[in-house]
């Protein structure tokens, strides 16, 4: 089993691991999640039908007008929200939602080590919010 380790900026602190589930192109709020069950429904997403429950979701930012962080807000108050988060950049949309989700999340990678990019659907990840460390487990190496 490969395992990787790549750091950026903690924002919210706290150690979850999961699943990753990357939307190297975002997601938008409005019509592009199912806030009842997690379920992106965004036309031409590479990830259209999955579930963003429970998953860290890897994302570069947010996608979408200023009210992009009611959608996964409302995710979370259904009980559909991913454990983690993880920006490759911090915006200002995408801040918001972390202070709304308040689950842990890491932001601000350099590029070399851009979590879209070294981050698979699948992986394993473990990430810890207060170090902004994320700890990658691949069980096939490629």
């Amino acid at each position: 089993m490969e395992k990787l380790t790549i750091k950026g900026r903690g924002v919210i602190d706290g150690i979850v691991e999961g699943e990753a589930l990357v939307c190297p192109k975002s997601i938008t709020g409005w019509a592009g999640i199912d806030p009842a069950t997690g379920i992106i429904k965004e036309h031409g997403h590479i990830n259209k039908g999955k579930s963003i429950k429970l998953k860290i979701l890897v994302m570069p930012g947010s996608k979408g007008s200023n009210g992009w962080s009611c959608y996964f807000g409302a995710a979370r108050v259904a009980g559909a929200a991913p454990k983690g988060w993880l920006f490759t950049r911090i915006d200002s949309s995408a801040g918001v939602a972390c202070a709304v989700m308040n689950i842990p999340t890491i932001v601000d990678f350099d590029d070399a080590q851009d979590p879209c990019k070294v981050i698979k659907n699948g992986d394993w990840v473990r990430m810890n919010g207060e170090a902004g460390e994320v700890e990658i487990s691949r069980k096939n190496a490629q």
